[in-house]
């Protein structure tokens, strides 16, 4: 199998872009080293912050380490259930993580959830807490992203504009993914089958880069609580709208051809949007 990945208008050629590595018998994808990084960074960003405005850090820690369990069963729970036409028949296979079958959305929900839970058990002013930990969140997918990369995954329709990413067909993780208007387009180069897509997981990389410098440069002149949280719904939900629309992964709502992920993008947008004019409209009238 090819390991080739090409950004040919860039001139950008990467050559032996494994999925992975062996340590004995045991493979470790990247995939799961990227996600583990970017957790980690995350929570040294959310407990440096948490020591600047006051709080425990021991607490926010905790806070942290259940949030991400709570993040990874939600991100599970979130792609099976709208996967499930496969997993119904596979059931063993739901408990198999290894496999892939993540879903951001599903994580980021969850994880809100048991912050809330959290603060509600230990007093904390939750729209305080969400300041901290969504840019943690924001670290994370920025590396996460990275690991769909290496994946030969969560790819966009077909292109041969500037950004285009030139993939081996024979190394995607999921043929279904590869649409005809691909096939129809395919370049050939050394005799090994390329397809032409967007490099979504880059577009997300980056547009999350940018919403990541707005909300540091707000978090330390916020005006409200819950400023930096909302500011990241908006934002968030913006760029994933976008991006969502040109993936060739989607996974849709029951019975319809609309992308989930693209419909809770929306409410992301209208529920930041308006939590951010509500709250700095009642500021105005105090």
């Amino acid at each position: 199998m090819d390991s080739s990945i090409i950004f040919p208008n860039l001139h950008i050629t990467l050559n032996n872009i494994e999925k992975g590595f062996h340590i004995g018998s045991f493979f470790i994808a990247f995939y799961g080293v990227i996600i583990a990084i970017g957790m980690l960074v995350g929570v040294c960003f959310i407990l440096h912050e948490a020591k600047r405005q006051g709080f425990d850090e021991d607490k926010f820690l905790d806070i942290c380490i259940i949030t991400i369990i709570v993040g990874v069963i939600g991100a599970r729970l979130y792609y099976v259930i709208f996967a499930w036409e496969y997993y119904k028949d596979n059931l063993l296979s739901i408990f198999n993580i290894r496999q892939g079958g993540l879903a951001i959305y599903g994580g980021v929900l969850a994880g809100i959830a048991s912050v809330a839970v959290l603060c509600k058990i230990r007093k904390h002013n939750f729209l305080q807490v969400m300041d901290i930990c969504i840019i943690g969140v924001v670290i994370g997918q920025i590396f996460g992203r990275w690991g769909n990369f290496f994946n030969r995954e969560v790819f966009g329709q077909y292109t041969d504009g500037l950004f285009a990413m030139l993939l081996p067909i024979n190394s995607i993780r999921s043929q279904q993914d590869v649409t005809a208007e691909m096939l129809s387009n395919l370049v050939q180069i050394n005799g090994v089958d390329y397809i032409s897509v967007h490099p979504t997981f880059l577009y997300e990389s980056l547009w999350n880069l940018g919403l990541l410098i707005i909300l540091l440069l707000m978090i330390k002149n916020k005006k409200f609580n819950g400023q930096v949280f909302f500011t990241y719904l908006l934002g968030y939900g913006a760029g994933r709208f976008w991006i969502e629309g040109i993936r060739t992964d989607q996974l849709k709502l029951w019975g319809t051809s609309i992308p989930v992920s693209q419909a809770l993008a929306a409410i992301l947008i209208v529920l930041g949007t308006g939590l951010y004019v509500y709250n700095l409209q009642k500021l105005k009238n105090n």
